[in-house]
Formats: structure tokens, sequence, C-alpha cells
């Protein structure tokens, strides 16, 4: 008798699961790389007409911050779509995961609580994209 327990593989995803993680996959790229733009192409008032904080910090944090969002922004999407490396779309979503994260703690340091429930949607959707692409329905890349 043998003691090793028999792993079964997992189910493949259903069609919703796969739907859903598309629409996830297309709301943080639109998202992501819609903020990403803003933050490196306006100019510093424009930006800090609509949230403060880009008035208050150097302007090459500003545009840094518009480049790790547009990157994660295509990062969780074309990796996938083209199955060229789509092991990216799961590292970007792991980015955007971190990012929503030091992005809360740098809004909560800051006293800006109305910044937090677009945060929070966000974490939530790149998690999403992060376990589901990662564990329960990965797209094979090409051969």
């Amino acid at each position: 008798m043998s003691n090793a327990a028999t792993v079964s593989p997992a189910a493949p995803a259903g069609k919703g699961l796969q739907i859903a993680l598309w629409v996830a996959q297309a709301l943080i790229f639109a998202s992501f790389t819609l903020f990403g733009c803003m933050k490196f192409f306006l100019p510093v008032d424009q930006l800090a007409a609509m949230w403060v904080w880009p008035g208050e910090v150097p302007v090459w944090f500003l545009r840094l911050m518009g480049v790790i969002d547009f990157a994660g922004g295509v990062g969780v999407l074309l990796p996938a779509l083209t199955r060229i490396q789509p092991r990216l779309s799961v590292l970007a979503a792991l980015g955007c995961v971190l990012l929503q994260i030091a992005a809360m703690i740098f809004h909560l340091s800051r006293g800006e609580t109305p910044a937090l429930p677009l945060n929070v949607i966000l974490l939530a959707l790149s998690a999403f994209i992060l376990w589901g692409r990662g564990k329960r329905a990965p797209i094979a890349p090409r051969e």
C-alpha cells in the first residue's frame, strides 16, 4: 500500500470563468493604460485639478507612475491575447496587485480616503486575474 496521495487534475475552467477573466483583463487594460497615459502625457496642473497628489510629488515620480501603470495594463492583456509568453500576464497581474496595495498605503498615509474604492476594485480585479490565469485557467503558449 502506498501512502502517496493521488492528485487529480483540476477540471478545465468553465466558459463563464474564461469570459469573466477576459472581461477583467480588458477592464484592467483599459483602466491602467488610460491612467498611465494621463499621468505620463497630461500637464501636472490638469492632473492636480482632478487629483490632489500629482501637484505634490516630483514630476519624474508622476511620469514613472504613468509608465508603470501603462506597462501593467498592457502586460495583463497582450501576452495572454497573443499567447506569446502568456505567463507574463500572470506576472503583470501580480505587479498590478502590488501596485494597488502601494497606492492604497500612499493614499491612506495622505488621508485621501475617497481614492480607495477605485484602488479596491482594481486590486480585486488584478487578484482575480492573478488567481485565474495563474492557477485555474492558464493560457497555453503558442506552439
